[in-house]
């Protein structure tokens, strides 16, 4: 398991948001703060859903935004 800190995608509210199927997922991870080492989402994050970026938990951009 990977340790999360603030800042880093597992605790941004752009950190799969487009995955419904995954939200209890990552509620737990967020409550957590720990992550599967081979975890990847997309992210959502406005400025890069023309990419389709897809990053880990502990991946990080200034356009962190805590979730929830």
């Amino acid at each position: 398991m990977q340790q999360i800190k603030t800042g880093q995608c597992g605790l941004c509210a752009h950190f799969g948001e487009h995955q419904p199927q995954e939200q209890q997922k990552l509620a737990q991870i967020r409550v957590s703060k720990k992550a599967p080492e081979n975890m990847v989402e997309q992210c959502g994050h406005p400025k890069h859903s023309a990419l389709h970026l897809v990053v880990t938990p502990i991946s990080g951009c200034e356009g962190f935004m805590a979730a929830r």
